[in-house]
This record gives C-alpha cells, structure tokens and sequence, in this order.
C-alpha cells in the first residue's frame, strides 16, 4: 500500500483497528512534544505515544495483531481539541487510510480529507459492534466502500455515512490539490504568463 493516497479514492480495504474511547483529542493522538518535528515523517512511532507508555504494551496500536491494519475504528468526537495536522499525519505514516466513528471533530475532519483519508460515520450502537468484531477476530479483512457507502466484512456488512461534499472530492480525486495542479501544468504555466507581477520572480 502506497504511503500518500493520491487521485481518486473509491474504497478502503484491509484489517481493522479498534481505540475505543470518547473525546480522544489531537494530543492523545500526538502529543504536543513531537510537534517540534521539522517533518511528519517519524511521526507514525509516536502516534498515541502518551497512551501506549501508560499502557505498557496493551494498547492496540502496540498489539502484535493488529499491525499492519488501515482502518481504525473510534467513538465519538474523535480528533477534537487543537487543530494540529500532525494528528492524522500521524495515523496515515502509521497506516492508517480510512476511519470510521460516531462522529469527528470538523478541523481533524477537514485535516483527514486533505490527506485523502475518508472519515465515514455510522451509529454508536452499530461502532460498538464493529469494534467488538474487529476486538474478537483481528486477522478479518474489512473493506470502506466509496460508491455504496458500506463497511463490509466476509459476514457482515454495515452503513456508514460520508457527507456529500468530502464524498464527492475523495471519489473525484478533487481532495487532491498537489496532484491537481501538477495535472494542470500546461493550463498553470499559460495563466503565470499573463499575470503582470510574476516577472518580479523571474531570475536575473
């Protein structure tokens, strides 16, 4: 699996993990110490980092059987708190491509979109029984799709929900700005031609 989503995204697959909990905030999921990065790029080892130490060893993200899943499973107002981008960089170089949760904090949301990672919403009732399933057969693979907007597995399958207008971009590809303007090149480099101050930029 490529580590940076790019183009259009119809579906998600792969094994699933699960962090149950409400409220779990950007500075649990990266707390405020890595930020002082000058990258993202180390950023997936320390993803829940503060959680993990106080857990020694029994939180999901540092359980043997859930390494390598793609599709992390929460409660409710998942990613709230500061506004930091760091939270879903984290997630994605962890491996994470998709979440599905009761609900989500908007800027973690809008964080989460410009990365091409899809945040679908479904029932509290319905998360808790896809967590207990994902809890009590790790190895399942599950699959988010796009266009029928469904969580499936081999024997279940379940709704979800992605609001039309972040739908619409990740099934376009439209999430994507830097592919979408490295696309347009030609278009690009004929509009810097007619705009007066680029000149000023040009070299000597």
């Amino acid at each position: 699996m490529a580590l940076f989503p790019t183009g259009p995204i119809q579906q998600v697959s792969g094994t699933a993990i699960a962090v149950p909990g409400e409220d779990i905030d950007t500075d649990r999921i990266i707390p405020a110490r890595f930020l002082k990065c000058v990258s993202f790029e180390a950023l997936g080892d320390q993803v829940f980092a503060d959680d993990r130490l106080e857990l020694s060893g029994e939180h999901p993200f540092d359980q043997a059987r859930y390494q390598g899943a793609s599709i992390l499973v929460v409660n409710g107002n998942f990613g709230c708190g500061s506004s930091r981008e760091h939270a879903p960089q984290a997630l994605m170089r962890w491996g994470i491509r998709a979440v599905v949760g009761v609900s989500f904090a908007e800027i973690f949301y809008g964080n989460c979109l410009a990365l091409g990672i899809p945040c679908a919403t479904a029932a509290p009732e319905q998360i808790k029984a896809i967590q207990a399933q994902v809890d009590g057969d790790p190895g399942r693979s599950w699959s988010l799709d796009l266009a029928s907007l469904q969580l499936t597995s081999a024997d279940s399958s379940w709704p979800v929900s992605i609001d039309p207008g972040p739908l619409d971009m990740l099934r376009s590809g439209r999430w994507d700005a830097t592919s979408q303007l490295l696309g347009h090149g030609p278009q690009v480099a004929e509009l810097m031609q007619t705009l007066p101050y680029i000149d000023q930029f040009a070299a000597k």
